[in-house]
């Protein structure tokens, strides 16, 4: 980058006289060096192209070409091989030769940005405020036609004065040029515009009041459009650092509970069902006797059998035993006059159901591995109490 604003800033230079002699014989050495720099990125960029499946082989190598950044830079070296070829029957660069290729040199800035993020942005920027700016030029507009429209009926019977005041900055005579609607328009917009030629003035008191209200209303609606791009930049520029933000935070938290998924599932008394191959050597487990305080699973602390309603009715002691009232217990037994194969089929279809809401086999015992802490049933029985 900052070479090619040398580059241009060298060609701006030497189309003054004082720098052309000096600047004209370092200009073919700028120009050999630019084509060597385009040529080698070009030929880089069409190399790794490869790397990607649809520019793959020859045709996608050409269709790599035909993107128009490619076409671009195609463009430049051919402007830049024409250049050295003129220039080199010669004994310098001729200015018609330099003149010709300052557009060129100005084309090299347009392909430094050959992502298009900052078109991108402005992009984004003017379709997320396209209402207010539609709105804006609309009443901007509107007092454009108006305030030139009422100006040239003040000014248009006024009479061309021949022998006027001169100007202060040249010796042309002030003549008003309200003659048609078109220099109205011209008057306006350069009004308007906060521009200030001023080769088109208005001479009579009318079409100085009307001048004078429209400027005073008409440029705050000019206004406005930077004003909304400005805040519309701003916004998206801090959205922009806030999914930054985002980003960073959420590669390590997919990090942790990959982490914690592979503790989970490479225990060997896991049952939790993984859609990878566990490890060769799953982690140490500990003993099964080992009892751990307050670490019961979440999951087993859910009967897989459905509970009797009956139940319901009795009441804890302080040794957490459940005592029974006597309606209670005869109608215990009534319920005990089910058939086991109606309990047995309720209890597969319980633990079927919890199987699904776990992810773990109803035909193995539950996951109990210490790796979460949560309060156990005979805590929670004596917290109630």
């Amino acid at each position: 980058f900052l070479f090619v604003l040398v580059c241009l800033t060298m060609g701006v230079l030497s189309s003054i006289s004082e720098f052309e002699k000096l600047l004209l014989q370092y200009a073919v050495y700028l120009e050999i060096v630019m084509l060597l720099w385009i040529l080698l990125e070009l030929g880089l960029r069409v190399w790794s192209a490869g790397c990607r499946s649809r520019y793959q082989g020859k045709s996608g190598r050409l269709r790599f070409l035909r993107r128009p950044l490619c076409l671009i830079d195609m463009i430049l070296v051919l402007a830049s091989v024409s250049s050295l070829i003129v220039g080199s029957t010669q004994e310098h660069f001729s200015q018609a030769v330099l003149s010709g290729l300052r557009f060129f040199q100005i084309l090299r800035m347009v392909r430094m940005d050959r992502k298009g993020g900052s078109w991108k942005l402005l992009g984004s920027v003017v379709w997320a405020h396209r209402q207010e700016l539609v709105t804006t030029l609309y009443i901007g507009l509107l007092g454009l036609i108006f305030s030139s429209y009422f100006v040239y009926l003040a000014e248009k019977d006024e009479p061309r004065i021949e022998n006027g005041p001169k100007s202060q900055f040249n010796n042309t005579e002030y003549k008003p040029k309200f003659s048609n609607f078109a220099d109205a328009i011209w008057w306006g917009v350069v009004t308007l515009c906060t521009v200030g030629y001023g080769d088109v003035v208005p001479a009579t008191w009318g079409g100085k009041v009307i001048a004078s209200f429209s400027a005073i209303l008409g440029i705050s609606f000019f206004a406005l459009p930077a004003g909304i791009l400005g805040s519309g930049f701003a916004l998206k520029v801090q959205q922009q650092q806030r999914q930054k933000h985002l980003n960073r935070r959420r590669i390590p938290a997919a990090n942790l509970i990959q982490c914690l998924w592979r503790c989970y599932a490479a225990d060997e008394l896991s049952m939790s069902t993984a859609t990878w191959k566990p490890h060769l050597i799953p982690c140490p487990s500990p003993p099964s006797e080992r009892t751990f305080k307050n670490n019961t699973s979440f999951v087993s602390r859910f009967s897989t059998r459905r509970r009797d309603r009956s139940n319901a009715t009795g009441s804890f002691t302080r040794d957490g035993v459940q005592s029974q009232s006597p309606m209670s217990a005869r109608h215990h037994c009534r319920r005990s006059a089910i058939s086991a194969s109606e309990e047995e089929v309720t209890t597969v279809m319980d633990r079927s159901h919890l199987s699904l809401a776990t992810g773990t086999d109803h035909r193995y015992q539950l996951d109990t591995v210490p790796f979460r802490k949560e309060n156990s049933v005979t805590s929670i029985g004596k917290e109630s109490e």
